[in-house]
């Protein structure tokens, strides 16, 4: 009988041993690559989605642009497309060279008033994952939120604003006031912790557009006719309603940049959920917004008038940006209907008040825009209601007031009006020199 070898078993365990610890060691490097596989799709995903929605966002200028265009004279449209155009471009270089610094400073301002964090864009750190943003799409997307909030006052003060110093509050807006206040809540200052909620920008963006056109509004005074001597308001009509009505339905469809993209993601179950609902939520509200102001101006005023439907719609969009992630389907339509209320209800305030806006920025921006701030601490989850009531006063407050000051030396300084000439002939000819409709002649109210 063959003797066996006392070494035999040993050898055997040593060898079973690391042919283990070789199926462990390569099933712990496959499970390390599909983890960096996994982490590397997330991080493009979210990241583009990042970037189509910001895209988006971007898109809205033109919608703006054609909304204000057609509510206003033909003799006015290459000043109000000129306006739209030097928002993003001006507006977007001052917010890359110190905006988005004023807006996220960084950790160390977290809870405060202000900060900066530097100029330009920072660098990348090199992390990726899931709801990491690099810098560089990060700032278009936030830059698209800048040039959107400084757009909505040129409507406002079409017609009667000289374009230089309509520059000058571009560049004062989108460089400072904006990102300042916007640092409040979105880059952790003393909103954000005070428990403010503004999921995509019904104060933040919209309402300090809106009270930024009401403060100009009010220094400059009404268009030449807008009031008849004894100051029974006048209807000056917009001369293109097919613009305006393309012009609205661009919004809608950048506001899908606009409100969904505000998740910052859609990478996985949750984000993804998130993402439908918001986009629900916003259709749902801009919906809702149109008829209660169709049915509004048709019950009070015999006939329904596709001006004011139009406006409602965007201010159902505007009441639901701050609440779309928090609230239900059926909170989404009540906000709505109470936004399209409230834009006919603004409309005739400032005609009563003798302010005029020609595009109604401020019904639908600025009354709207506090309407979706307090709405989140009625109908959101898990929303203080008093937070909301505080960044809804505060934040539009700021707008108003640094601009009001703004304009105001301005005016004493380098004038903010054209003349009466230049009025009544149109500041397309008078400002640029230039017509968007030449060869046409049109009447002008005397």
């Amino acid at each position: 009988m063959k003797k066996k070898n006392p070494y035999s078993r040993f050898f055997w365990l040593i060898a079973g041993f690391l042919i283990m610890l070789s199926f462990s060691l390569f099933a712990e490097e496959q499970a390390q690559a599909q983890e960096m596989m996994d982490k590397t799709a997330a991080y493009a995903i979210d990241n583009f989605f990042v970037f189509i929605t910001a895209v988006l966002v971007i898109f809205m200028q033109a919608g703006f642009a054609m909304v204000e265009t057609g509510l206003n004279a033909p003799k006015n449209a290459v000043n109000i497309l000129f306006k739209n155009l030097m928002d993003f471009c001006i507006g977007g270089l001052l917010f890359f060279l110190f905006g988005y610094g004023l807006m996220y400073p960084g950790e160390a301002f977290k809870g405060g008033y202000f900060g900066f964090g530097g100029f330009f864009i920072p660098e990348a750190t090199g992390d990726i994952g899931p709801g990491v943003k690099h810098p560089q799409v990060d700032f278009l997307f936030q830059v698209a939120f800048a040039a959107t909030a400084a757009t909505i006052v040129s409507g406002a003060v079409a017609g009667r604003l000289k374009f230089s110093v309509y520059l000058i509050y571009s560049a004062f807006i989108t460089g400072i006031v904006y990102p300042i206040s916007g640092f409040w809540k979105w880059g952790g200052g003393w909103l954000d912790k005070l428990g403010f909620h503004d999921f995509a920008g019904s104060i933040l963006v919209h309402a300090v557009g809106g009270f930024a056109g009401l403060a100009i509004a009010i220094l400059l005074g009404p268009r030449i006719g807008k009031f008849d001597p004894e100051g029974k308001p006048q209807a000056l009509p917009g001369h293109n309603l097919t613009f305006s009505t393309l012009g609205v339905f661009i919004l809608l469809i950048g506001w899908y940049g606009f409100n969904p993209g505000s998740q910052l993601a859609i990478y996985g179950k949750d984000n993804t959920a998130a993402v439908m609902l918001i986009a629900v939520n916003t259709t749902l509200a801009a919906m809702a917004g149109a008829v209660s102001s169709m049915l509004i101006t048709w019950i009070f005023y015999g006939k329904p008038e596709l001006s004011m439907a139009l406006n409602g719609t965007l201010a159902g969009l505007v009441g639901i940006t701050a609440n779309c992630d928090s609230v239900t389907n059926i909170s989404a339509i009540i906000i709505g209907l109470v936004a399209g209320i409230l834009v006919v209800i603004g409309v005739k305030l400032l005609d009563y008040l003798k302010i005029d806006d020609p595009v109604g920025a401020w019904p639908v921006h600025g009354l709207n825009g506090v309407w979706g701030g307090i709405a989140t601490g009625i109908f959101g989850a898990n929303k203080s209601l008093m937070a909301q009531i505080i960044g809804s006063v505060v934040v539009p407050l700021w707008a108003f007031v640094t601009v009001f000051l703004l304009i105001l030396i301005l005016k004493y300084t380098m004038g903010i009006r054209v003349s009466r000439e230049e009025e009544l002939k149109g500041l397309d000819i008078g400002e640029h020199g230039e017509e968007a409709y030449h060869g046409f002649t049109f009447f002008t109210v005397e």
